[in-house]
């Protein structure tokens, strides 16, 4: 049987000008950014609630058709299975008509989606949105739309700036940005709400720039007083990316937390993470940095072996939302390693529980901004060099 090879997407989805120059207005009512909102998944539902055609990647050829579709999608070693219908393909784009919906795993999606059959055998969902309809789909997701208008629009703006550098770093990846917390959480149309779908259009085209070029606006939900430089999670050393002083976060629901995690769950992490340690005697904390984080911790075993890892790799092995954050001080007690934290997230960028604090005394979305970024500018995408 012939083989079928996953075509790749990246296709200059996102390629809306030379590096250096500016877009033009109707450039930038065309940006589109690709979202994988499903992956490596075994199958997925999918729902066309309308009239649909279905097409190979980079074809007008039509493929399937209907006014409704209601299907669970698997790969098969010669392409793509939807409901009994097989299709020969590694890839098909599916696109809807302008009053029909879309729907991947009970989810509403604006825009069109590719389902890819992937070298492994697996599905993936990438969903081709506009800017603009991809934020109002994500700041449900990363602040309450309960909170000041003032923090939703900075939240808006910062995850603009920061889907458009997304795209750019991964312009040769099959997708811009994942649809989740490594990127930027993105539930579709399922996730819009009035209150955040009018922060994104009362911002519309606005981003975060330094000396004319968008800036990676990272953010966190809690800093815990103090905000992080980039530099000490990763090869990025910027001006605008330094820590900062925070008193605006101690409401914050996530200001203090504790997690016991059993020695034994702690190796088996360990393990599975490279790292060859037996029946775990001490954990210590060796340094913090200046913002109160763990720098270095060392983790020994009965035998004497030593594995030294950096707060960061610690709180990936043992996983981001169990170890809030690296604000934290270790100990044991009863084969239980205890953690007492301070702060949710990598602490690099906008502190979003701050910024509702600024928020509640009464400023604006760009002093907010301007504050945890500091030395940028509110610009407009067709003035910026991409």
């Amino acid at each position: 049987m012939k083989k079928l090879f996953y075509i790749p997407v990246a296709i200059a989805i996102f390629s809306l000008t030379m590096p250096g120059t500016a877009l033009s207005a109707e450039q930038e009512r065309d940006i589109v950014l690709r979202v994988s909102i499903s992956d490596d998944r075994d199958n997925v539902n999918l729902a066309l609630k309308g009239r649909y055609k279905m097409y190979p990647i980079n074809s007008d050829a039509v493929v399937m058709e209907g006014p409704y579709l209601a299907a669970n999608v698997t790969a098969t070693k010669d392409g793509i299975k939807i409901g009994k219908g097989q299709i020969a393909l590694a890839a098909v784009k599916v696109k809807v008509a302008k009053d029909s919906n879309i729907y991947v795993d009970s989810r509403r999606f604006r825009g069109d989606i590719d389902i890819i059959r992937k070298d492994n055998g697996r599905i993936m969902v990438v969903n081709y949105i506009g800017l603009e309809d991809y934020l109002y789909g994500v700041l449900y997701h990363e602040v309450s739309h309960r909170w000041p208008a003032e923090v939703l629009k900075a939240q808006a703006i910062a995850a603009r700036t920061f889907a458009l550098y997304q795209a750019r770093q991964n312009k040769s990846q099959p997708y811009d940005l994942r649809s989740d917390i490594y990127s930027q959480v993105y539930g579709g149309r399922t996730s819009e709400k009035w209150s955040t779908t009018r922060a994104v259009d009362l911002t519309k085209g606005e981003v975060l720039t330094y000396n004319g070029d968008i800036v990676p606006a990272y953010y966190h939900a809690t800093c815990a007083g103090y905000t992080e430089d980039a530099s000490a999670l990763w090869n990025m050393d910027v001006p605008y990316l330094k820590g900062v002083q925070c008193g605006y976060c101690k409401n914050s629901k996530h200001y203090k937390w504790r997690k016991e995690i059993s020695l034994w769950e702690l190796a088996d992490k360990l393990k599975d993470g490279g790292y060859k340690i037996g029946k775990i005697a001490s954990v210590t904390v060796l340094s913090k940095n200046r913002s109160d984080r763990v720098d270095k911790i060392e983790i020994k075993d009965d035998a004497g072996i030593s594995v030294i890892l950096t707060g960061k790799d610690f709180r990936q092995i043992i996983g981001p939302n169990e170890v809030r954050s690296t604000k934290f001080d270790a100990s044991i007690k009863w084969n239980l390693l205890i953690l007492e934290g301070l702060g949710w997230g990598h602490g690099v960028g906008m502190c979003q529980w701050g910024a509702y604090g600024m928020a509640r005394k009464g400023m604006k979305a760009e002093e907010i901004l301007k504050y945890y970024y500091p030395g940028t500018e509110i610009s407009t995408i067709d003035k910026v060099k991409l």
